[in-house]
């Protein structure tokens, strides 16, 4: 086997893992699409129902996100609807900063 057909065989080995490469990203790209979609259509659901309860909101427009959620879940698109706990609220800042030393006027 010459030099040339080394290089060539290296060189459809390197294409071949791009190609992967780049399939996996865009199989990736798509899923991100996809769930950031579906987040949209669950955000809209959410600010229908909340101007329907506390706003006096037309019901139609809740029946509608409901619909295009029914219909994103009947294309294959997959909706998560897992309820996560809020995160605890982490320590808060204390609302006036405490000087590092005691001051005196006699200091200045």
């Amino acid at each position: 086997m010459g030099l040339m057909d080394k290089l060539k065989l290296q060189a459809e080995q390197v294409a071949a893992r791009a190609q992967e490469g780049t399939a996996q990203v865009q199989a990736k790209l798509d899923q991100v699409q996809a769930q950031r979609a579906t987040d949209l259509l669950l955000r809209d659901l959410g600010i229908a129902y909340y101007a329907e309860q506390r706003k006096q909101g037309p019901h139609d427009a809740v029946e509608r996100a409901l619909a295009a959620l029914d219909g994103r879940s009947g294309s294959g698109g997959a909706i998560d609807v897992s309820v996560t706990e809020p995160a605890p609220p982490g320590p808060t800042a204390p609302t006036s900063a405490a000087p590092a030393q005691d001051f005196k006027l006699d200091d200045l």
